[in-house]
């Protein structure tokens, strides 16, 4: 009989460049075959740069999957490809929901919900990156307050399922639930 092996779900929090994608790569760098989602899409050269950046990054073996809001479709295709999937990230995921969703509350809740049911059936384990965004000011304009919300949201309800959650302040990893995997 083949043994069963443990996937898990880690979330990796924090502010701007606070080395979340680092800790989130030093976690898969461990495996030896990788699925790298990339929520992004390069919509002025800024973003394109850091684009770039995260790309040579990463090791070259990494299979990338460039998928700004399937997350769901990716994740029952493609997890039995791989040992760990890193989900880079849901920041990025939350602005394309409210993009095509609008002000579809219902419709948006259903992916979110899909998303959850999806980490926790997945054949692989799953690292997702994401911004604590509740620290900051608030928005000055509606759309900013919602985005922050919906956030926050999205991070509650991965961090709920989660097996471990790390929050990244200055670099350093700090166990918010379950335990830390590496440490820098």
């Amino acid at each position: 009989m083949q043994e069963m092996r443990h996937s898990s779900i880690t979330l990796v929090l924090g502010g701007v460049r606070s080395g979340k994608s680092r800790y989130a790569q030093q976690l898969a760098e461990r495996e030896s075959h990788v699925i790298f989602v990339a929520t992004a899409k390069a919509s002025d050269d800024e973003m394109h740069h850091k684009i770039e950046r995260h790309r040579r990054e990463r090791p070259a073996e990494w299979l990338t999957v460039e998928e700004p809001l399937e997350l769901v479709q990716v994740l029952e295709q493609r997890a039995r490809d791989c040992d760990v999937m890193v989900v880079d990230c849901l920041t990025v995921f939350a602005a394309n929901l409210l993009e095509t969703e609008g002000d579809d509350q219902d419709a948006i809740e259903r992916r979110v919900g899909a998303l959850c049911v999806a980490l926790q059936s997945a054949s692989c384990s799953v690292v997702l990156v994401s911004n604590e965004v509740g620290s900051g000011v608030v928005p000055a304009y509606p759309l900013g307050r919602r985005y922050r919300d919906l956030l926050g949201e999205i991070n509650q309800s991965v961090a709920r399922i989660a097996d471990d959650v790390v929050l990244m302040v200055a670099g350093l990893p700090l166990a918010l639930k379950g335990h830390l995997e590496v440490t820098l």
